[in-house]
């Protein structure tokens, strides 16, 4: 009997055969890196994922908890990686209260399955995070991906209330609570946030919602360079408009999004000119409030001699915005080896982003900005093939961003890579100073380091 087959005798009499997977097809589409589990749990509660725990615990096992498997590749491969735990069996709702405006979810539950259900109840989740057709709720958490809802509502740290989960003791933990304001104690719950997996089993997860606004728009305004796009950047910021996101998409950028909307909308590619530096502004509210941002932008572009200026209605707001939201999925599948930096600035001036243009440049390899909402900004670099010469100039360029990222008094990350690079950089980057106090925690949690070990920061 092979290990893998002994794997799933060992677990079959745990969960029953129902629960375990391990077919050779359907382990391979779990892979990480190149790395394979030896089989593939699917626990239909959390008693049941506790058990996978105390299994793993016993045996000595490593365990990888995943939902639509969308963002698999984030962070770095496995130390070791035995269990593949799919956690789309839990995707009931808990509890919904539209008057409490209170809602508690099982992890593997489809955000846009429940989109839909909120929307019913007028309300909404403002996690509009990419691979949004597919990606869990517990996933969308837990990889710590942005959401181009951001700069209006936050990061799920501001919306997330309370969790329940399985520690690496395979104990079922609880943290904060059902309602906005809880005096549980710490809000350990937080910690799960972008911790992929590597400290806990997420089970169910507990939010504050959202009002559907009435209605929205957006503007695109184009610039000849960067420096005209940052100041009518920086002049909306001053303006104190409030909007849903705001993205400066540099010409290379323009291009990319123009092909993917081509695909649904060639007479609106057609009106991005991938010449150009342009900033996208989308806003909401109630119906005489989306108007009068509409008028105060077209007057701020004009001020700024913007090349042009365009108000998109709604329809053509969603539709942009739902490309962007979507561009960490579509950018890593964009040239045969992409490198895809997400790096968080305190303050991005204009000399930031030149400079990071400037490492594309002097490496000839192509380039992409997108400067999203809060301080990020996503650096994209494509080549045509992973040869030694492409990893070379990937590798030095990977260095010099980290570099400066931390001159910047921020952090850079990569967010995508081919594995042939992670073999030779970490895609976190230099260790960081609050490196001791994160092990300390990973210890607390998963004191057998038994979730996903290696994946995170420093080796966590």
């Amino acid at each position: 009997m092979t290990a893998t087959a002994n794997l799933a005798t060992r677990l079959e009499s745990v969960l029953g055969a129902h629960r375990v997977v391990a077919a050779e097809p359907e382990l391979r589409e779990y892979a990480i890196d190149g790395m394979v589990p030896g089989a593939i749990v699917r626990p239909a509660s959390a008693q049941e994922a506790a058990e996978v725990a105390r299994f793993a615990i016993t045996e000595k096992l490593a365990i990888v908890a995943s939902g639509s498997r969308s963002k698999l590749d984030l962070g770095m491969p496995p130390a070791r990686y035995d269990l593949a735990l799919d956690m789309t069996g839990l995707h009931e709702i808990a509890h919904f209260d539209p008057g409490d405006l209170t809602l508690s979810v099982d992890a593997g539950m489809p955000l846009r399955q429940l989109a839909r259900m909120l929307a019913e109840k007028g309300q909404f989740l403002p996690l509009a995070v990419p691979c949004c057709e597919t990606s869990t709720v517990a996933g969308a958490l837990a990889s710590g991906i942005d959401s181009t809802l951001r700069k209006q509502y936050g990061t799920p740290r501001d919306f997330l209330i309370g969790a329940e989960f399985v520690d690496g003791k395979g104990a079922l933990c609880k943290s904060g609570g059902r309602v906005v304001k809880n005096v549980t104690g710490y809000d350990l719950h937080k910690l799960l946030i972008g911790s992929l997996g590597t400290l806990a089993l997420i089970t169910r997860l507990n939010f504050r919602t959202f009002t559907l606004p009435q209605a929205h728009g957006g503007q695109v305004a184009c610039f000849s360079n960067l420096e005209g796009a940052s100041a009518y950047r920086d002049a909306i910021e001053k303006s104190g408009l409030p909007l849903a996101n705001l993205e400066t998409l540099s010409p290379e950028m323009v291009a990319q999004t123009a092909a993917v909307l081509r695909e649904t909308s060639a007479e609106f590619a057609g009106r991005l000119d991938p010449a150009k530096w342009c900033v996208y502004a989308s806003f909401e509210g109630n119906e005489a409030v989306v108007p009068r941002i509409a008028r105060d932008l077209q007057k701020l572009a004009n001020e700024a001699a913007a090349a042009g200026s365009e108000i998109l209605d709604a329809a053509s707001d969603a539709h942009l915005g739902g490309i962007l939201r979507e561009a960490f999925d579509w950018l890593r599948w964009a040239s045969p080896a992409v490198a895809l930096f997400r790096i968080a600035l305190p303050q991005s001036n204009p000399g930031d982003l030149a400079n990071l243009l400037r490492v594309a440049q002097d490496s000839s390899l192509r380039a992409a900005l997108l400067v999203r909402a809060a301080g990020i900004v996503h650096f994209t670099l494509f080549v045509e093939s992973e040869n030694e010469s492409a990893l070379h100039a990937l590798e030095n360029a990977a260095a010099r961003v980290f570099s400066l990222a931390g001159a910047g008094h921020g952090h850079a990350t990569l967010l995508h890579a081919p594995s042939k690079l992670k073999s030779r950089v970490n895609v976190w980057g230099p260790n960081r100073a609050d490196l001791g106090m994160m092990r300390h925690v990973k210890h607390s949690f998963d004191p057998r380091n038994i979730f996903a070990p290696g994946r995170f920061v420093g080796g966590i």
